[in-house]
């Protein structure tokens, strides 16, 4: 059987009107091309739909059945053409997004809500999570983004790496905070408020102090930046943090602000990498979704240098 979108139309409209020739005129065909798609169903179906009775179709027990199937049919398919219209517009759809506690807390919510401010029909699933298990999702499909530490080259894993330059932490009226670059040498012997032991930021923190032969002094141990800039704002210590939770504490407090930033020297970088399935076409949504993500990170990278 091999029923057709403009038979099953041509049959609703006779069937709604009771005349092939006002079925014709609301679908803008001829007669004789309703008449023939109609008879072309019942050939299909191997029954008989109408009665031709003075120029009128009287529908048969077995049409007034059809008509509910069709009536089904066709409200799904128009429901099915709209609903991926709107996915194709950006206006429906999911996203899954894996992301690293430095920007799910601030920076990543922040951008949800700038790109789906127009979208109501969009769902999101936004998940912290440590880099590793973000590259297993990511690898797995079970996740169309990730964001996190850059991962090693893998066959499943496609990446846009980023490179962030960590900024100084500093309780707002601080002397520090007239400097236009802080410098280890000028935090040696301060309190300082960092990640845990063997963590890759405070391994290279470490080095930058050792490099100017400065002394760092690790008074709160963390498992992220956002509690460190906490304490920061109660004048307790400083902190070399990555810029993205920088970022999303500036964008999230007006000013004047009880904390302020700048560079911080040796560098420190955190490198960071967009991550998604190498092995599965990405929607036109996460495409759309992660070139504003791209944008952002670049923008944060620029902010406080």
């Amino acid at each position: 059987m091999n029923l057709s979108f403009r038979q099953l139309q041509a049959f609703r409209e006779v069937m709604r009107t009771g005349s092939v020739s006002d079925a014709a005129r609301i679908l803008g065909r001829t007669q004789p091309a309703v008449s023939a798609l109609i008879a072309n169903l019942e050939t299909e179906l191997g029954i008989n739909l109408f009665r031709r009775q003075r120029g009128k179709m009287a529908p048969t027990p077995e049409a007034q059945y059809f008509l509910g199937e069709t009536e089904a049919i066709l409200d799904r398919l128009a429901l099915s053409t709209r609903t991926m219209r709107e996915i194709g517009a950006l206006a429906k759809g999911r996203l899954n997004i894996a992301c690293m506690p430095a920007a799910a807390s601030l920076l990543m919510p922040q951008l949800l809500g700038e790109f789906l401010q127009d979208k109501p029909e969009v769902r999101a699933s936004l998940m912290m999570r440590a880099s590793p298990v973000i590259e297993e999702w990511v690898a797995s499909q079970q996740y169309d983004i990730g964001l996190g530490e850059t991962p090693r080259p893998s066959a499943a894993i496609e990446t846009v790496d980023f490179q962030m330059e960590c900024v100084c932490a500093i309780p707002a009226g601080d002397p520090l905070a007239e400097l236009e670059a802080v410098e280890a040498r000028h935090l040696s012997g301060k309190p300082m408020a960092a990640l845990q032991e063997g963590h890759p930021n405070l391994i290279a923190t470490l080095r930058a102090f050792e490099a100017q032969k400065a002394r760092f002094e690790h008074r709160f141990e963390l498992r992220t930046f956002h509690p460190a800039l906490t304490l920061v704002e109660k004048g307790l210590c400083y902190c070399v943090c990555d810029p993205i939770t920088a970022a999303g504490y500036v964008n999230m407090r007006p000013e004047p602000r009880p904390v302020v930033f700048r560079p911080f020297r040796p560098g420190v970088a955190l490198e960071v990498s967009i991550m998604q399935p190498a092995h599965r076409p990405t929607s036109a949504l996460a495409d759309e979704f992660v070139k504003l993500l791209r944008s952002a990170l670049n923008s944060v990278n620029d902010r406080f240098w």
